[in-house]
């Protein structure tokens, strides 16, 4: 009986006729000569190796292929599953609302209003070329905006790809809604609602009566460049931010600021918001009160103004402050601009018109700008001179007309000279003979010499930055005889030092310096920092946090020898070259300086003083640039300021 085949039995011989088909070892053709049992023996091996390699190969498939799944789900699974979170959750900024600034009598000077600006989130935008055309052209329609700048804008900051990258600040109610009612077909394209600063100024929105000049002290926020987003993207900075630039702004940054809070959102898939899974309140940035009463501030303006129109000039600064802390109580450079020009990004034709002007109404000279301090450095040399015992209060010169060193003269202002002079009389009258001869000496007359000099200019602040707490502080510069034989390849003569006895040479001073340095000497011998902020209160809690005031250093000059300076300075206001000051309800101190500074052009006029003469209360430098003489282009600002504030 032949048995019924089985599944198996069958599977067995497909397999077999499969093995056989390969390799040609079925049975024997008729006639054929048989296979010898060798060759039969060498098939079968042959199967058998390349069965075990098939195997093999099929092995270190399955292998590769369990690794990569391993690999996508290991290694690579966090990045898929953070790419699809971020498609599906984002992380969005709420920006805190920026703190305010205000001036002394809580006046504000700085306010928040809202405004639309217009930004793109890479992510969101199509991935189709055509589609990613058609969505910037209309947004560009829309916005009256280069389709180019746009897509620049994009290739800029493509690194930020999950972030709203602002690309037009200040946009108009009208223009903001239509985007917005077009965002449905404009995937990636945002309107966002944020804030815009005003600047009070004559020009500006909170008050028509603050002055301009108090965007030198602001000064203004703008959006971040790429290198400062690259240096503060850790912070929590992101490309839609803004931050101060300049002034208050920039050196208060981070109480201004604020903390920016945050909020877990799920979106769909054209990035726009759907649902809010978290979210973070922000915290308001504190305010920032100024030492500066905008009253004051404006008067002084107003003065320097009209001193510059009668003396045909265009450039001048004024600086007043508290001698007895350092607090800055108004300080104005001319010209100014309008802070306000800087919201939502300047234009670029109102840029150009800014720093082309010849008169740089951008740059504030009450800080940055360098000047031989004529005159006005002469109370200094007076003090140091006291304090090294070259002179005391007896001391007397006669004062002929000038001193002649071989071929050179060096003249006083006076022909003829000033007559018998000592250190009162000589601040008084402005006696260049007799700072000559306490500076560089004279015949049998020892001086102090240049070394003692610089060192004196160095202890009343002068060749250094003070540390006032607004950015762009020159340190002006006292020269030397090691660096007039390094830059000029020229020794230093005693004409060289004759001429940074009385500020001329190649010294150079700011006005801010000058002023700190007359506060000094008002004071009794106490160098202060200047600052402009009093206090930083915050808007939740109420805190108050004082700024207190900051002591550089107490001048190593006896308290009898500045009294005696400030008695030349008194006499000055009395019979000198500040008589204009004598009408004044109080007693004023001054000294004025004239200071060549070209051969062809005006000499700058200065004036410094302090008020009251006993007890000083304020202290006061102006500079006004090509302004003639001190005593009749300066004084005339001093007096009508004391007069204004004394009322006060």
């Amino acid at each position: 009986m032949r048995r019924k085949a089985h599944a198996h039995d069958l599977h067995g011989v497909l397999r077999y006729r499969w093995i056989e088909e390969s390799f040609s070892i079925a049975q024997p053709i008729r006639n054929q000569r048989p296979i010898p049992e060798s060759a039969l023996f060498m098939g079968n091996a042959v199967a058998k190796g390349t069965i075990q390699l098939m195997r093999s190969a099929l092995l270190v498939l399955v292998l590769i292929m369990v690794g990569r799944i391993a690999y996508l789900q290991g290694a690579k699974g966090n990045y898929f599953f953070e790419t699809a979170e971020n498609n599906r959750i984002r992380i969005h900024v709420i920006p805190a609302k920026r703190g305010s600034i205000f001036d002394r009598q809580n006046q504000p000077l700085v306010t928040n209003t809202t405004s639309f600006s217009l930004a793109i989130v890479p992510q969101d935008l199509p991935r189709n070329p055509e589609e990613r055309t058609r969505v910037l052209h209309e947004t560009a329609t829309l916005t009256n905006l280069r389709e180019a700048d746009l897509a620049a804008i994009l290739e800029e900051y493509k690194q930020y790809a999950y972030e709203a990258i602002t690309v037009r600040e200040g946009i108009p109610y009208e223009t903001a809604l239509l985007v917005q009612v077009a965002s449905t077909n404009l995937p990636g394209i945002r309107i966002e609602s944020s804030s815009d600063r005003r600047y009070a100024n004559l020009h500006g929105a909170v008050t028509t009566s603050t002055p301009q000049s108090l965007s030198h002290i602001i000064g203004y926020v703008g959006k971040l460049t790429k290198k400062e987003l690259e240096n503060k993207y850790s912070l929590g900075y992101t490309p839609s931010d803004r931050i101060g630039k300049i002034g208050i702004e920039a050196q208060y940054e981070d109480f201004l600021r604020g903390n920016y809070g945050k909020k877990r959102v799920e979106v769909d898939v054209s990035g726009r918001e759907q649902l809010v899974l978290a979210e973070v309140a922000p915290t308001p940035g504190r305010h920032v009160v100024l030492g500066i009463d905008s009253e004051w501030q404006k008067r002084l303006e107003d003065a320097l103004k009209r001193a510059l129109r009668t003396a045909n000039a265009k450039r001048g600064s004024a600086i007043a402050l508290d001698p007895q802390t350092g607090t800055i109580r108004a300080f104005v450079s001319l010209p100014a601009y309008d802070n306000n020009d800087f919201i939502g990004g300047i234009s670029v034709e109102k840029y150009q018109e800014l720093i082309q002007d010849p008169n740089q109404p951008l740059f504030n000279r009450g800080l940055s700008g360098t000047y031989p301090s004529g005159s006005t450095i002469k109370p200094i040399l007076a003090a140091s001179a006291l304090e090294e015992n070259i002179i005391t209060k007896a001391t007397t010169i006669l004062s002929t007309g000038g001193l002649e060193i071989g071929q050179w003269f060096f003249p006083d202002w006076k022909a003829g000279g000033h007559g018998v002079t000592g250190v009162v009389k000589a601040l008084a009258e402005s006696v260049n003979t007799f700072f000559y001869l306490i500076g560089g000496g004279y015949r049998d007359a020892k001086g102090l010499g240049v070394e003692k000099i610089t060192a004196y200019f160095h202890l009343f602040g002068l060749g250094d930055q003070l540390g006032i707490d607004i950015p762009g502080e020159a340190s002006g510069f006292i020269p030397s005889p090691a660096w007039k034989e390094q830059e000029k390849h020229e020794q230093w003569y005693i004409g060289d030092t004759y001429n940074i006895s009385i500020g001329q040479g190649d010294l150079l001073v700011t006005p801010l310096q000058i002023a700190v340095a007359t506060a000094a000497i008002a004071n009794g011998g106490t160098l202060y920092r200047p600052h402009f902020v009093e206090r930083i209160i915050d808007p939740v809690s109420g805190e108050v946090q004082p700024v207190e005031p900051q002591v550089i250093r107490e001048l190593p000059v006896k308290k009898e020898h500045l009294a005696l300076v400030r008695e030349g300075m008194r006499a000055c206001v009395q019979t000198g070259s500040c008589r204009a000051l004598t009408a004044l309800p109080m007693p004023v101190a001054g000294k004025t300086g004239t200071a060549q500074w070209s051969r062809e052009k005006p000499t700058h006029a200065w004036f410094t003083g302090f008020a009251p003469f006993d007890n000083p209360q304020m202290a006061l430098t102006i500079v006004i640039e090509e302004g003639g003489e001190g005593s009749k282009t300066a004084i005339p600002v001093a007096a009508e300021f004391f007069r204004a504030t004394i009322k006060e």
